[in-house]
């Protein structure tokens, strides 16, 4: 019972940590951006877009692990120092997620910035032009709504967005590093403490895989980690401060969108 009680803690104070660091700051008017980054924020922002409350998709199929095909567009970010993470995204399932991403990615928006937050066992998080983590914003200008799929899961190497506290989405990512020990009691304690179930399929795939479960249904997956995996482990391990910012930057040299080859 102690157990069970304890990782619902950690849960919920890991979660809540997540949605205050990028607090409602992120709208357009209220953020300065960085210098090297106004202008390609600028570039890269369309029209107003809705911003609703989340859409939510059910669905029997799990997509993380789907493989990329051969001319498949993926993103590639360039880490200073650590190599490069490879992710691919689903536009058929988060079509304005992914949008919004690839689109900051084009116009540069992501290079030069930091993983401004790392915790072990849990994520490593970036976008914000401050690292601050009270920056940022999409392609749109404001925050957008969710597209949560219940096929794409908070599995070890998920690209999750982190939201403001109005759960709208930005330019903030976070790459899941998550918990690598899941066994059937955490799924018993979060569905006795908040109600959140999951089929076997999904806890056999968090017990092979590892992840953060309790974040599914609260953040929006749009991308999946397929080469680099180690490296997010390696950054979720560095030395941090009492903000979670790494002591030495962890800096993205760039992002790119490349065609997938074999």
């Amino acid at each position: 019972m102690f157990k069970k009680f304890i990782s619902g803690i950690m849960c919920l104070a890991m979660v809540v940590s997540l949605a205050a660091c990028s607090d409602s700051k992120t709208s357009s008017d209220s953020v300065t951006l960085g210098e090297d980054s106004s202008s390609s924020a600028s570039s890269a922002v369309k029209k107003n877009d809705s911003s609703e409350g989340p859409v939510i998709t059910e669905s029997d199929e799990i997509y993380n692990f789907t493989e990329p095909v051969e001319g498949e567009k993926v993103a590639v970010l360039d880490i200073e120092g650590y190599g490069q993470v490879k992710i691919k995204l689903f536009p058929e399932q988060c079509p304005k997620g992914v949008e919004n991403f690839e689109n900051l990615i084009n116009s540069g928006y992501y290079d030069g910035l930091t993983f401004h937050r790392v915790i072990k066992d849990f994520m490593i998080q970036g976008g914000d032009p401050t690292g601050t983590g009270g920056g940022g914003q999409s392609i749109w200008g404001k925050g957008f709504a969710q597209e949560i799929n219940t096929g794409l899961r908070h599995f070890s190497g998920a690209v999750s967005y982190a939201t403001a506290r109005d759960k709208l989405n930005g330019s903030q990512f976070f790459i899941v590093t998550g918990l690598t020990n899941i066994d059937s009691d955490h799924f018993d304690s979060l569905q006795t403490q908040y109600n959140k179930s999951y089929s076997d399929e999904v806890k056999e795939l968090y017990y092979e895989k590892g992840g953060y479960p309790f974040l599914d249904g609260d953040y929006e997956v749009f991308g999946q980690v397929f080469e680099g995996l180690d490296i997010c482990f390696e950054i979720a391990s560095v030395a941090t401060d009492s903000s979670d910012k790494p002591t030495d930057e962890v800096v993205i040299n760039y992002a790119r969108m490349e065609e997938y080859k074999k």
